[in-house]
């Protein structure tokens, strides 16, 4: 009893890995979609580590739809690491809005790391890219806010190798900076802005990019700030700094000669206090030598005595003036 039932268990075992391992039924949906597509081959998608049902269902897609795709192309594909099911839809786009889009040029866009069927959809139907704010400075120092939508359609042809969104956006951003740069006053820029569309849509920004740039619109005009008046008063500031370093320069040097002067005279009055000094021993030697007498000794002394009360008489006479004066 226990031998048949263990056949059987085995049988069912074979039977679930032989249809597992070999898709029959995925095969079968081929065969009936009308794709021809042999067991062997969905055997050989096994061993080469290839999901079958990512390379037959887009192929089924592709057959109803009307393009003759090769299988190995698919699976080829699939291999490099590219998406086999975005490129089939995108195929299919292009097929329908009449564009020439053939799978190698399909795939090589997809394995550039560009969404194809994105690119398909924005070649039909336009994009719009709207830039960040872009602040420029007019010929009179006023500073120029503008925010600008790029219209832009995908072009197939450079979409390997070319400039993606990014470099659209900085380009427009250039044009915007330049255009307002070059306008005599901010009032031009508000009064016509289509200037600047049309002056940037002269540069054929779109060179070298994966787009055509259709129509540059101007969204947004906003008056920043006065830049010029604001570098005036910098600069002022920065000529009154200067001044007040020079200013504070000649101060210092004329402290420094101040007290040279007071350090000069107070040398001469050293001098002065020293030959002072020696005036009581300059007399002494004169009575000595017989060069000074007595009565000469007091006719000097009566001179200075004199030069004394003449000099205590214009002190109080100053002082009586001064009072007079407050008065």
């Amino acid at each position: 009893m226990i031998a048949p039932i263990v056949g059987i268990a085995l049988i069912v075992i074979l039977v679930v890995l032989f249809f597992s391992f070999i898709p029959v039924g995925l095969w079968i949906t081929a065969l009936f979609s009308g794709v021809k597509i042999s067991i062997l081959t969905l055997v050989g998608m096994r061993f080469r580590r290839v999901s079958p049902a990512r390379i037959v269902n887009p192929m089924i897609k592709a057959t109803k739809a009307g393009l003759n795709l090769g299988i190995d192309n698919l699976e080829a594909h699939y291999l490099a690491g590219g998406d086999v099911n975005s490129v089939v839809d995108a195929l299919i786009a292009a097929q329908r809005a009449n564009i020439n889009l053939e799978f190698e040029q399909a795939a090589a866009i997809d394995l550039a790391g560009r969404d194809v069927l994105e690119a398909v959809q924005v070649s039909v139907n336009p994009k719009v890219i709207e830039t960040p704010k872009i602040a420029a400075m007019a010929k009179d120092g006023i500073e120029v806010i503008a925010r600008a939508r790029v219209t832009v359609r995908a072009n197939i042809e450079r979409l390997v190798g070319g400039a993606g969104e990014e470099t659209i956006i900085a380009r427009v951003g250039e044009g915007i900076v330049t255009t307002v740069g070059s306008s005599i006053n901010h009032k031009a820029v508000l009064e016509n802005p289509d200037s600047i569309s049309q002056r940037v849509l002269e540069k054929g920004l779109d060179s070298g990019t994966a787009f055509e740039i259709l129509s540059i619109d101007i969204a947004d005009v906003d008056v920043g700030r006065n830049i010029g008046a604001q570098l005036q008063t910098d600069q002022a500031e920065a000529d009154k700094k200067i001044a007040q370093a020079k200013a504070e320069e000649r101060r210092a040097m004329a402290i420094a000669k101040e007290q040279e002067m007071k350090a000069m005279v107070e040398q001469m009055r050293a001098k002065v206090v020293e030959a002072e000094a020696e005036i009581p021993l300059a007399i002494s030697e004169a009575f000595k030598n017989g060069n000074l007498g007595v009565m000469d000794y007091y006719n000097l002394k009566n001179v200075m005595a004199d030069t004394n009360m003449r000099e205590s008489i214009s002190k109080v006479g100053s002082n009586k003036s001064n009072i007079k004066t407050d008065k």
